[in-house]
């Protein structure tokens, strides 16, 4: 079966509607005890079961800060050693809650537009999205690896309006498969830090070329983590997150306005709230008070000319 993603061009790879057995959030293609292996994954794309993890168990928690039952069933689907990873704590699912929020906004003005989601892992945006907004009727184009696609088809349900390519984000030919006719919204949740700088910089610089009237939302860590964390940081001790080599600080992100052609808008996005006093009171005052402001992390939303 054949996607168009928008109204234009056919995408490959797209299996057709299945029901869930487990309803509209279940997890398809699995039988009981037979789980997915996931542990070839490997570098970069092993972050997917990480961030996966953290997102289930914040949505998991008596205390819920996120709504997100197929990340969980996901976590129960896939064979691997979750415990690895160590900490669980809300960075991830707040992460993905500022995401939503932006793509929702964007939506909300534009219900029929494309998302683009690169380097997705294994994200559950798109039913987060579904279930607040079933009114909205976007369309939805995951790029990642191969591994990362063989996971998702097999575990997650289907859908006409989902479409696939197994490549790499920073082959751009995945733009030449959008059609822009009704919006373009592109997130990049937690794949910037891990290229180039000159990597990075190319994806935004192109997008904002192929994609006027667009957005683009992405996150970054401290600028100081490259510098005193150049090997990755350890967040267990079983296992060490890749390097980031790139990021940039609030004041240069909003210069890509004057540096960039094609950007009209830079956004620095606050920080969600989360749970427990940490969560709730210090880190989103951390995340706005000037003078820590340019050594703290960012969610950047980018707006298209």
């Amino acid at each position: 079966m054949q996607l168009t993603v928008g109204t234009g061009v056919p995408l490959l790879r797209v299996r057709p509607a299945l029901p869930s057995p487990a309803g509209k959030f279940g997890v398809v293609n699995r039988s009981d005890g037979d789980k997915a292996d996931a542990n070839t994954l490997t570098g970069v794309s092993e972050t997917a079961l990480l961030t996966l993890y953290g997102r289930a168990h914040q949505a998991g928690h008596r205390d819920a800060i996120i709504e997100d039952p197929m990340a969980i069933r996901l976590v129960e689907a896939i064979d691997f050693d979750f415990e690895k990873f160590g900490r669980k704590g809300q960075e991830m699912a707040l992460r993905s809650l500022a995401f939503d929020r932006a793509a929702l906004s964007y939506l909300s003005q534009h219900p029929t537009a494309t998302v683009v989601a690169l380097a997705e892992g294994l994200q559950t945006s798109y039913w987060r999205l579904t279930e607040a907004r079933p009114d909205l009727q976007f369309s939805w184009l995951t790029v990642d690896f191969q591994p990362i696609i063989d996971l998702r088809e097999r575990l997650l349900p289907s859908s006409p309006r989902i479409g696939t390519l197994a490549q790499s984000a920073l082959d751009y030919s995945w733009m030449d498969q959008v059609d822009t006719g009704n919006g373009v919204f592109i997130t990049a949740e937690g794949l910037l830090m891990y290229l180039q700088p000159e990597e990075s910089m190319g994806l935004i610089r192109e997008c904002a070329r192929r994609f006027p009237g667009g957005q683009m939302i992405f996150d970054l860590p401290p600028v100081l983590v490259k510098k005193f964390a150049p090997k990755g940081v350890r967040s267990s001790r079983r296992y060490r997150v890749p390097p980031m080599p790139f990021s940039l600080k609030p004041a240069e992100l909003a210069d890509l306005a004057n540096t960039v052609p094609g950007i009209r808008a830079v956004h620095d996005l606050p920080m969600p709230r989360g749970r427990g006093w940490a969560f709730e009171k210090l880190f989103p005052a951390f995340w706005q008070w000037k003078p820590t402001k340019q050594y703290r992390g960012t969610y950047t939303l980018l707006e298209f000319g």
